[in-house]
């Protein structure tokens, strides 16, 4: 069996990882609060940033947190269409589907139960994915009971999550939520790495794929900057209140309509 480290850069990596999925989640559920005070293109166009951001932020957090990732006695490339192509769309469709569920659900108690479901599926799905795109001199087990655990903590995270989009409002509100959905995937992903066991075969082979550092850490960057930029640009956005701070939609509409 292999030595496994999941932090070789020491606190680095985990609190890049960490980071990295608390503004995703941030920026996720501040566009989910506006889309549900909104209605037609801009509520979809709201709902729609808010999957990307939240399933961006996951796939950079697992990459970010898998740079720290080494077992003695082999090498570790990463399979470069499964890791990006699939692992990131899936990641951004499946979050999608359960935003959309809590967006557009006329039962908030059912829409959140499946929300939290499809959601947290979709965060524990591209975690697995991206384990399966590791290539090593070996082979990779996992513990059913430690991926079932994390499964479940994805799964309440994403809940936990989308019932704070329902019932938070203010600014201060969604951060804290954010930091916390972002210390439950976060836990998911050390979780889901603690169910892994390696058992290494020594040979000269070469891995076929890409290493972290030419592949995932320049994507990662790139991600990020896209999510940091994205969340500068909703923060300055103008909001669905008004002047005064009073919610617009259906139930303002008399009073402006009086005016």
């Amino acid at each position: 069996m292999g030595h496994l480290d999941h932090a070789a850069y020491g606190r680095l990596t985990p609190a890049l990882s960490h980071a990295m999925a608390s503004v995703g989640a941030a920026l996720g559920l501040r566009c989910t609060v506006r889309a549900l005070a909104t209605t037609g293109a801009a509520r979809r166009n709201r709902l729609l940033t808010a999957a990307s951001a939240i399933g961006t932020g996951t796939w950079t957090m697992h990459f970010v947190a898998m740079l720290g990732f080494h077992v003695t006695g082999t090498e570790i490339r990463h399979d470069v269409p499964l890791m990006t192509l699939l692992g990131l769309v899936a990641a951004v469709v499946v979050v999608g589907a359960g935003v959309f569920a809590v967006g557009y659900g006329q039962g908030r108690g059912s829409a959140l139960a499946v929300g939290g479901l499809t959601t947290g599926l979709g965060v524990a799905g591209m975690h697995h994915l991206g384990m399966a795109a590791l290539r090593l001199h070996g082979s990779v087990s996992h513990d059913a009971a430690a991926v079932a655990l994390s499964v479940a903590v994805a799964i309440a995270a994403a809940t936990a999550a989308l019932w704070a989009a329902l019932h938070t409002r203010t600014p201060a509100a969604v951060a804290v939520a954010s930091l916390a959905m972002g210390t439950a995937v976060s836990s998911m992903h050390y979780t889901g790495m603690a169910a892994v066991a390696v058992r290494v075969v020594p040979s000269d082979r070469a891995l076929p794929g890409a290493t972290a550092m030419r592949f995932v850490f320049p994507l990662a960057v790139g991600l990020g900057s896209y999510l940091f930029l994205t969340a500068a640009f909703v923060a300055l956005s103008p909001t669905a209140a008004g002047p005064a701070g009073a919610p617009s939609g259906p139930a303002a509409t008399p009073a402006a309509a009086a005016r």
